[in-house]
C-alpha cells in the first residue's frame, strides 16, 4: 500500500510540532513552509480547516492513509464508548506502533519496515501487516535471527520511554500488550474531537 515518503520535515513545520519524534531541522525553521515562511500573513482558519488539519496531522503521526483511517473511524462509531478515543485506541493497537512504542524501532516508519519484512512476532508467529490489530495479552517478540539486527539492537538501548499498558523483556527481547491504553495514556497531541466532529458532517 503507498505510503507518504516526503520529507517529513516540512509535514512538521506545516503542523507547528515535531509529530515524527526528534528533528534538528524542524528546531531550526519550527514556522509554517512556505516562500515567504514567517513573514507571509496567515488568516483566521475556519472550523472546517482546523477540523481537517487535525485528522491530517493523525494520519501523518499513524502513517495511515485516508480510505484505513475511515475505515478505523467507522469502526470507531460502532464500538462502546467514546468514538475520538475508540479511534486513538486503535490507532494506538495496530503492530507497527506497538512495535515503535517498546522501542524495538526508532519510528513509526521504521517499525512499519521492520514488520513488513518479517522481523516481528505475534504471539510466536510471524505477523507482516503492519496494521495487524493487537489484542491485550499479544505477546510481541523480535524473531529469533533478527535480535542481532543493528537497528534493533541501537534502539532498544537508546529506548527510555515506560508504558503503562506495555510490558517489555530484554532478555528475550519480547513485550507484552497489557492492555488498550486509555487517552490519558496516549501522549500524541490530537484533539480526537475535531476528527470526529469532520467526519460526522
Amino acid at each position: 500500500m503507498a505510503r507518504y515518503t516526503g520529507p517529513k520535515t516540512k509535514i512538521a513545520r506545516k503542523f507547528g510540532e515535531a509529530i515524527f519524534g526528534d528533528d534538528k531541522s524542524f528546531e531550526k525553521r519550527n514556522y509554517p513552509p512556505g516562500q515567504h515562511g514567517n513573514n507571509r500573513r496567515r488568516g483566521k482558519k475556519s472550523e472546517y480547516a482546523i477540523q481537517l488539519m487535525e485528522k491530517q496531522k493523525a494520519k501523518y503521526t499513524y502513517g495511515i492513509l485516508e480510505r484505513q483511517f475511515r475505515n478505523m473511524f467507522e469502526k470507531a462509531t460502532r464500538a462502546q464508548g467514546i468514538t475520538g478515543e475508540v479511534l486513538l485506541q486503535l490507532c494506538e493497537s495496530r503492530l507497527d506502533n506497538v512495535v515503535y512504542r517498546m522501542g524495538i524501532a526508532p519510528s513509526r516508519r521504521s517499525a512499519r519496515q521492520l514488520v513488513g519484512h518479517r522481523h516481528i512476532t505475534v504471539n510466536g508467529e510471524l505477523v507482516n501487516i503492519p496494521s495487524y490489530h493487537l489484542k491485550p495479552g499479544d505477546v510481541v517478540g523480535v524473531r529469533e535471527k533478527s535480535k542481532s539486527l543493528a537497528v534493533i539492537q541501537e534502539s532498544l538501548s537508546n529506548n527510555s520511554s515506560v508504558y503503562e499498558w506495555i510490558s517489555w523483556n530484554s532478555e528475550k527481547k519480547e513485550g507484552t500488550f497489557v492492555s488498550v491504553p486509555g487517552r490519558v495514556q496516549i501522549p500524541e497531541n490530537i484533539n480526537e474531537q475535531f476528527i470526529v466532529e469532520l467526519y460526522s458532517k
